[in-house]
C-alpha cells in the first residue's frame, strides 16, 4: 500500500510543479501595466558571466507604467542596457546617467490577443504536464498490479489521481482565466 501513496504522492508532486511553472511563466508577460517580473529572464554580463538584472541593479516599479532599473555599480550601465535591447522584453531602455528607464507602453489590441495566444499555449504546455503526471502514475499502477498488489487498492489510486488531474486542470483554466482577464483589461 506505501508503494501506491508514494505514487500518488510523486504524481502530485509533478502536477503542482507544472501549476506551479506556469504561474511563473505567465507574471513574465507583460499586461500593459510595470510589472518586475517581465525582467525575470534577462541575464546581464557580469564580468565574463551571465547574471540574472537583479543581482546587479535594484528593480522596481515607481508607477503603473514604469520600471526603473539602478545598478549597483556605475560600470554595468552598459551591460545593463545591452541586454534589455537584446531581450524579448521589447521596450528600449531610457539612461540618464544613473538610473535607466523602462517605459510601458499600452497594449495594442493586436498585441493583446498575442499574449493571451501565447498564454494559452503555455498553459496547454501545463496540462500536457499534468497529464504526463497520470499516466506516468497510471503506467507504475498497472506494473504494480502485475506484480501482485491489490486490484482494489490500485483501482482506488487511479481514481484519486484522476480526480486530482481533474482538479489542476481546473486550476490552470482558473490561472488562465485570471490573465487573460488582465492582458485585455484596457
Amino acid at each position: 500500500m506505501s508503494i501506491i501513496k508514494n505514487i500518488e504522492q510523486q504524481a502530485e508532486e509533478k502536477m503542482l510543479h507544472s501549476l506551479h511553472y506556469l504561474e511563473e511563466v505567465l507574471s513574465r508577460i507583460r499586461a500593459g501595466k510595470a510589472n518586475v517580473h517581465i525582467l525575470d529572464g534577462i541575464k546581464v554580463d557580469y564580468y565574463g558571466s551571465p547574471a540574472p538584472l537583479s543581482n546587479v541593479a535594484t528593480v522596481s516599479t515607481p508607477d503603473a507604467k514604469t520600471i526603473t532599473i539602478l545598478p549597483w555599480e556605475k560600470n554595468m550601465m552598459k551591460p545593463i542596457e545591452k541586454a534589455l535591447l537584446n531581450s524579448d522584453v521589447g521596450i528600449t531602455p531610457e539612461n540618464n546617467g544613473e538610473i535607466i528607464r523602462l517605459g510601458i507602453p499600452p497594449l495594442t489590441e493586436e498585441r493583446r490577443k498575442q499574449l493571451v495566444k501565447q498564454s494559452k499555449t503555455e498553459a496547454e504546455n501545463a496540462k500536457v504536464g499534468v497529464r504526463n503526471a497520470r499516466r506516468d502514475a497510471n503506467e507504475v499502477i498497472k506494473k504494480a498490479k502485475k506484480d501482485g498488489t491489490p486490484e482494489d487498492d490500485c483501482d482506488e489510486t487511479e481514481a484519486a489521481i484522476q480526480k486530482m488531474h481533474d482538479k489542476y486542470i481546473k486550476k490552470i483554466d482558473e490561472v488562465l482565466s485570471v490573465k487573460e482577464k488582465e492582458i485585455m483589461t484596457v
